[in-house]
Order: C-alpha cells, then structure tokens, then sequence
C-alpha cells in the first residue's frame, strides 16, 4: 500500500513537505469512492515521487469541514505545500493519470508569481 491515511494529528506534517500531495477525501458508504478507491491505489503505486492520502471523512470531519468537502470523493492537489487542484468527482484511470502528470508539469515559480499577484490586487 503505497498511500497513507491522514487524520488531523498527521496531517498538517503530510501536506507542509515539498513535492506533490494528492488528497482522497472518502467515506466507507459512499459508491463513487469505492469505485475510485483501486484507481487511486493504483496510481500512488506507480507514482513514488507522490504522496497520496486518503482521508475518511466519516472520522475525520473536522477536516473536511476544514475544506468545505460537501460531496465525496473530493481530490485536492498540493504542490509544495500550494493547493492547485479541488474537485468533487471520482476519476477515470487516465483522467487521473493526466492530472498527476499536469501537477508534476507546473512551474511553480509562476504559479507563486500568480498568487502574489492576486494578493496585492486584494489587497488595493
């Protein structure tokens, strides 16, 4: 198994390291989640230079409220610690493939660029 489940003691530790972090936010009743449930498990033993989370929202409510989670599944990227991808809705195998591949191929100095750009017009 080469994804972890976070709970709210671990993790503000997962998603501050750099690199890539893809979240699963999942309940045990819900069908979408246990249809994407192998497709995640797949992709997080394919890709070691991605940690990979799920987080049950059933025991973990402090955090999906925490996100606003309102459906399930929810996936949410981070990119050295910046979140740069939210959305309700299981994936298909290369839809997912195709978003991990896009996280990996962000310029992140453009990306901070953006968001530092975006502040300053918030805050005139």
């Amino acid at each position: 198994m080469a994804y972890v489940d976070i709970t709210a003691d671990t993790f503000n530790d997962t998603v501050k390291q750099d690199g890539i972090v893809i979240l699963d936010f999942w309940a045990p009743w819900c069908g979408p989640c246990k249809s994407f449930g192998p497709v995640f498990e797949a992709a997080s033993e394919q890709h070691a230079d991605v940690v990979f989370g799920k987080i049950n929202t059933e025991e973990e409510q402090e955090l999906a409220g925490h996100f606003g989670i309102r459906s399930i599944p929810t996936l949410i990227a981070l990119r050295d610690g910046i979140m740069v991808f939210n959305q309700a809705g299981a994936m298909m195998a290369p839809q997912f493939e195709q978003l991990i591949q896009a996280v990996k191929g962000l310029d992140m100095d453009q990306v901070r660029a953006e968001i530092a750009e975006h502040e300053a017009g918030s805050a005139s």
